[in-house]
């Protein structure tokens, strides 16, 4: 079994069950290896959520590379609003609340910072990339907490007046 099948299986548990429920075990039965297998992967729950949130990291990376924009911050708004029209915030919210010890979000952390400083040398007006890539955070922490806030037409404002505050 590969180990995107096992952080699946994490994930769907988290989702569906929550993090009391996460558990090696668990996890192992819902992929369908016994828990030797998992262990062989991943030797210790840490280790589980850590790939999880490394996972998630790597999959907003590839978002933000794979957009269409001239700018680094426009392809950060592009991949926000992918992640809030699609089904990443969940796995978001699921996977950071199972990271009971602080120490598991030190990637998150470490991502955060590079996407707030990545390429802002080459923003014509680094202010205004500051404060939209502020904007994308306060946006995806509305859409964790409170889906379907706003609708499509309103993000797509939201993007007009972001873009428009990058171009000047």
């Amino acid at each position: 079994m590969r180990r995107d099948e096992l952080l699946d299986a994490a994930e769907s548990l988290l989702a569906e069950q929550g993090t009391q429920a996460l558990t090696l075990t668990a996890v192992a039965e819902r992929a369908g290896v016994s828990k030797g297998g998992l262990l062989y992967h991943f030797n210790s729950k840490e280790a589980l959520i850590r790939s999880l949130v490394e996972r998630l990291i790597a999959d907003f990376d590839e978002s933000i590379a794979a957009q269409e924009g001239d700018t680094y911050t426009e392809r950060y708004l592009a991949a926000t609003l992918a992640a809030i029209r699609g089904d990443r915030l969940r796995r978001w919210a699921v996977v950071t609340g199972a990271t009971g010890d602080p120490t598991l979000l030190a990637p998150l952390r470490e991502a955060m910072t590079r996407w707030q400083r990545e390429e802002l040398d080459q923003e014509a007006d680094p202010m205004a990339a500051r404060i939209v890539r502020l904007a994308c955070e306060g946006l995806w922490e509305v859409a964790t907490h409170a889906p379907g806030v706003y609708t499509d037409e309103q993000l797509r404002e939201l993007e007009r007046h972001l873009l428009d505050l990058l171009s000047g």
